[in-house]
């Protein structure tokens, strides 16, 4: 469940989110708050998901906290027993990336039916851009003379691609994405250049 108060500490509420989602709570939370580095945290959203591949069926869980001068994204995967570690593991990656350092924060909000007025969206993107990631879409460049066969090169676009989460209420319940969203109105009131 996400939780958002402003200025104040939110990490009980966070560990008790953590804990309710029953996946691997207490690594999970050891990776959340070893990456939250003992601040406070004003603003979470915790998802867990379900994914298939192939004939197995495997789970993750993402973790966003917004402290006072950073945000953090933990994210766990299980995995299978391999060559290296023989028994079942999880994998825990975070990030932690200043706010300083945000350069956007972009909302998708997908409302069905939109002639019968306002509703709750039934699906939430949100993107975060910090320029550590880009994506650099190439195609061979062209001129307006059809019968021309000169090479012109490359054309393109460099897209920052650093973080992105998608929501639905479908899927994961209107509350997740209310959640989604009011993480991202905190996100953008602490990115306020």
């Amino acid at each position: 469940m996400p939780r958002s108060t402003r200025d104040a500490d939110v990490s009980h509420d966070l560990r008790q989110a953590i804990h309710r989602t029953g996946y691997y709570p207490e690594v999970v939370a050891d990776g959340v708050f070893s990456a939250a580095g003992g601040e406070e945290v004003l603003s979470y959203f915790v998802h867990h998901e379900t994914t298939f591949d192939h004939e197995e069926v495997r789970r993750h869980l993402t973790a966003l906290l917004l402290t006072p001068t950073r945000l953090v994204i933990a994210h766990t995967d299980e995995h299978p027993g391999d060559d290296l570690l023989p028994e079942p593991y999880t994998s825990t990656t975070t990030e932690a990336v200043t706010l300083t350092s945000i350069r956007t924060v972009v909302v998708t909000r997908m409302v069905a039916n939109p002639t019968a007025g306002v509703a709750p969206p039934a699906e939430a993107v949100l993107t975060i851009g910090w320029g550590g990631v880009g994506r650099l879409d190439l195609e061979p460049a062209a001129c307006s003379d059809p019968g021309c066969d000169a090479d012109h090169g490359y054309t393109g676009t460099l897209a920052g691609d650093d973080y992105t989460l998608r929501v639905s209420a479908a899927a994961e319940g209107a509350d997740a994405v209310a959640g989604l969203l009011a993480f991202a109105d905190a996100l953008s009131a602490r990115t306020r250049g």
